[in-house]
């Protein structure tokens, strides 16, 4: 099917990726003893989320940019895909859509259970011409001494549907389903299983993802030599240059997995290796897409000359300490003391009625006076003002911020100490306590430059619930261009 409507197609891509890289060698330095064969994969870093970064979180931020690139854009469909989803029963894109303030008549789909159903959702809504978001977010936990450990790599993508000025269209599309099982996790399981490398090699990418691909080249009438950019994720070592090699698709097609840097992300990595694609493709262009992963998705997208909006940028801080990651991941159980015995139960009533202070950081602007003050009250706390139901209700997650006060406390318990907090002053206006995140150790100042983030604020691990809040964290470089 080809699409006819010229005003159709992908409007924005955009990726996600925690700041903290982990260095695969600090994971061969543990493990050596008894797995030396892991030095084979041991090069480079992979990424990996901080103790309140889940897949949530990482969707939101992912759903902030593609807001960036075209914030009026309407939405009919909001989907997130993830093989690891915090709720099995919650609507995991209803926190994403709340956080984003996405509208509430639009439909909200969790998708899961492949590698692949990012890049289904996207190629189904392709073909319904449909106003969408898709976002795609992992944060795989491999069992330690694994080769998964060293592959995997946490992160988000997503991709912006609808009417405008697209920057690539819909050409083509196929998909194949198929229970080759290459890797499975049973429900209540912590650790994906693997099969025989070669057997999924030959019976799975070279017999159903190559065909897939043929199928989707010759319903487009496009020889395999003229695609211009092939992104098809493969933990597999050299795999997708040998299905490229066989289908006849020039070895300089091959889009960069980042897989040396990154790490494999999953769902989100077919999405990511799109963006890839579509910030270095020229107008006119073939881009193919394919994800494997219970059968086979494969999408054929022309560029445009439409620029892509903000120039990607990945940069990273590495993380030499494994026990760290460990602990982050809940792998090891640390003595933390009588200072972490606390019960953080949630009253979900009052989580409700308060709804939108904690999903958009709603604050409150005084019509009389534009006095901004957060949390919004009923009364106005400028003393010269003090007037009652005056306030208009604003988000302060996109405003931006400076570091009035900051206290780094050793003694207050967090899953990574010291216990940063302090108050931050709004441009604009308004004042709030709140927490730092991803900040280094002698890093906050007076007046340092702040950005609001969405993670997660505590967990009640009796009853197995997270709460989720906004947090500060410092502005970089690369978040100046529109990354970390």
């Amino acid at each position: 099917m080809t699409s006819r409507t010229a005003d159709y197609g992908l409007l924005a891509t955009t990726r996600y990726v925690p700041r903290l890289r982990l260095e695969r060698s600090e994971v061969l330095a543990q493990h050596r003893w008894m797995a030396p064969s892991l030095r084979s994969v041991a090069k480079g870093r992979r990424a990996i989320a901080s103790w309140d970064e889940d897949s949530v979180t990482m969707a939101v931020e992912a759903g902030r940019r593609l807001q960036r690139a075209l914030p009026a854009a309407p939405i009919a469909v909001f989907t997130l895909a993830s093989t690891t989803l915090p709720f099995a029963e919650r609507l995991n894109a209803g926190i994403v859509a709340a956080a984003l303030d996405i509208a509430p008549d639009s439909m909200l789909r969790d998708v899961s259970s492949s590698a692949r159903a990012a890049l289904t959702e996207l190629s189904a809504a392709l073909r319904g011409e449909q106003a969408a978001v898709v976002l795609a977010a992992e944060r795989r936990i491999a069992k330690p001494a694994s080769s998964q450990e060293m592959t995997f790599g946490d992160g988000a993508a997503g991709a912006l549907l609808g009417r405008g000025a697209p920057i690539a269209t819909y050409v083509a599309s196929r998909s194949t389903h198929a229970d080759l099982v290459d890797h499975f996790r049973e429900a209540g399981q912590a650790y994906d299983y693997g099969w025989e490398e070669r057997w999924v090699r030959e019976e799975g990418y070279f017999k159903i993802a190559a065909e897939t691909i043929k199928q989707c080249l010759l319903d487009a009438h496009v020889a395999p030599q003229d695609v211009t950019h092939f992104a098809m994720p493969a933990p597999l070592v050299k795999v997708n240059e040998a299905v490229a090699k066989r289908l006849g698709i020039p070895a300089a097609a091959l889009v960069a997995t980042d897989q040396e840097s990154i790490g494999d992300l999953g769902s989100a990595q077919p999405l990511a290796m799109l963006d890839t694609a579509v910030r270095i493709a020229a107008p006119g262009a073939l881009i193919l897409v394919a994800a494997f992963g219970s059968g086979c998705d494969v999408l054929l997208l022309r560029r445009t000359d439409v620029p892509c909006a903000g120039p990607l940028v990945d940069s990273g801080k590495p993380e030499p300490s494994y026990m760290k990651y460990l602990s982050f991941t809940g792998q090891i159980e640390l003595q933390w003391g009588m200072r972490a015995e606390m019960d953080n139960k949630t009253a979900l009533t009052a989580a409700w009625r308060d709804h939108k202070r904690a999903a958009r950081f709603e604050g409150g602007r005084c019509r009389q006076c534009g006095t901004v003050q957060f949390p919004r009250a009923h009364v106005c706390v400028n003393p010269d003002c003090n007037a009652q139901e005056s306030q208009d209700a604003m988000s302060l997650a996109q405003t931006p911020a400076k570091v009035m006060s900051h206290t780094s406390d050793f003694l207050a318990y967090t899953p990574h100490p010291p216990f940063q907090f302090g108050h931050v002053d709004f441009e604009g206006g308004g004042r709030v306590l709140m927490e730092f995140a991803d900040a280094d150790a002698d890093e906050l100042a007076v007046g340092l430059p702040l950005r609001m983030v969405y993670r997660i604020k505590d967990f009640d691990r009796q009853r197995g619930f997270r709460r989720y809040f906004w947090k500060a964290t410092p502005v970089r470089a690369a978040s100046a261009k529109g990354d970390q």
